[in-house]
């Protein structure tokens, strides 16, 4: 038997509430919202059974409201409201059944305001089925294929009917469960659901819940998301893939040419002179023929166990002080219960911009020295400091800043995908170990 086509609207045959009738042929049930009586759409509309007290789930979504989704207009003509519980947990979400002429039924899904839409999955994939057996007795994720996809297992549900209200293409009863695994791809997923009576594959995608509500004719604040949706697709930036594959590039070239001129060795402008510390202070002179490029003087000692620490005073050919400086030289050895052990150096530098060529006067003065005793480690009081001083040193300090901000790039492009990933995997049950 099969209701007339023509039929637009009834009068509930339990209460007399009025109904409007907008699922198409395939109906079989029609749940009254007003008095919870299921009717019989292929019998007149005849009362079955009444459900009393269903709670209803939270969603802005109502049976009636009309909406384009996936550039197909879409009426929600059914809504259930589901359970589940697990060790003291409880999650609630809502299914709206839709009709369209032309493309049949699906469901919008509505949890944790996020939204996901599904439609019955017709083709197979490879292998047909992913059962709680399979999951069961598995060493790794179950995997199945379809359209050059990989589908990995992500959960396993016992989702309990706890509401429903107007029209269905079966006839839902409250309490019945309703067993799905799922299996996730960077896409969509793949739901196997399995009651006692069938099981059938369903595919999901998400929705952007603004576009929807916005589609639907709702305020776009009316769903408010709670973290990633598995079903949530990465979305990358409109320069994303380039900066994927050109950020590291550039981190490395960078970073190559900026050690490269780091280790340019420059021209010796003062061979190394070796002077007492006791005779400080001291002067030494050394000429410039490059200015406005990087100069360096360098100093040693003869520290062991021991430090030292001189003034230093430069000035130009115009006998202006161009800086004053002063540099520690240190070097310690010894051991410990973790074995022999060694820090500092007794080697300092400093680097500087001549204003101008000419001859440039060190002074070193002002010599501190200290000494550090461990058993069984010589000590040596530093007695000597040797200067020498370069020309036309190249810096490789921002190059290899630039490389680090290359490197931040990179990470950040190839983070955000992995960071996203692991928000959409973070609810799979599935344990590896």
């Amino acid at each position: 038997m099969t209701r007339a086509p023509q039929l637009k609207s009834i009068d509930c045959t339990a209460c007399g509430a009025g109904l409007d009738i907008l699922g198409g042929g395939r109906v079989t049930t029609h749940v009254c919202p007003y008095c919870g009586t299921e009717l019989d759409a292929l019998d007149g509309y005849k009362a079955l059974r009444r459900f009393g007290d269903m709670p209803r789930p939270d969603s802005p979504f109502a049976i009636g409201q009309a909406g384009t989704i996936k550039g197909v207009s879409w009426t929600i003509i059914g809504t259930l409201g589901l359970t589940e519980t697990y060790k003291g947990r409880r999650w609630d979400w809502a299914e709206h059944q839709l009709y369209s002429p032309t493309h049949g039924y699906a469901w919008l899904t509505v949890e944790d305001g996020h939204l996901g839409f599904s439609r019955r999955q017709r083709r197979a994939p490879r292998p047909d089925w992913m059962g709680v057996q399979w999951v069961e007795t598995s060493e790794n994720r179950p995997t199945v294929l379809l359209d050059g996809a990989r589908y990995v297992y992500y959960q396993t549900t016992e989702a309990t009917l706890a509401f429903a209200e107007g029209e269905f293409t079966w006839a839902p009863n409250v309490g019945d469960v309703t067993v799905t695994v799922s299996a996730l791809a960077d896409h969509a997923m793949l739901d196997f659901s399995e009651t006692a009576e069938e099981r059938e594959i369903y595919r999901s995608e998400w929705l952007d819940p603004r576009e929807t509500l916005t589609a639907f004719g709702l305020d776009v604040g009316a769903l408010r998301p709670v973290g990633k949706s598995p079903l949530q697709p990465y979305r990358s930036g409109p320069n994303e893939e380039f900066l994927k594959l050109a950020a590291p590039l550039m981190a490395v070239i960078a970073a190559v040419l900026g050690l490269a001129l780091a280790l340019l060795p420059g021209k010796t402008v003062l061979s190394e002179t070796t002077l007492r510390l006791s005779d400080l202070p001291q002067e030494v002179s050394f000429t410039i023929t490059q200015p406005s490029r990087l100069a360096g003087i360098y100093l040693r000692s003869d520290a062991s166990n021991s430090w030292a620490y001189v003034d230093l005073d430069l000035t130009d050919p115009e006998d202006e002080t161009l800086f004053e400086a002063g540099r520690t030289m240190e070097y310690y050895t010894g051991s410990d219960s973790e074995g022999s052990w060694s820090e500092g150096s007794n080697s300092a530098s400093l680097y500087f911009l001549p204003t101008e060529a000419g001859t440039y006067t060190l002074t070193l003065d002002g010599p501190e020295t200290g000494v550090w005793t461990s058993p069984g480690f010589a000590s040596r009081q530093p007695a000597l400091v040797a200067v020498t001083a370069k020309q036309g040193l190249s810096s490789g300090f921002y190059l290899l800043l630039l490389a680090a901000g290359f490197l931040a790039v990179a990470v950040l492009t190839w983070g955000r995908r992995l960071l996203h990933d692991k928000a959409r995997w973070v609810q799979s049950d599935w344990d590896d170990d």
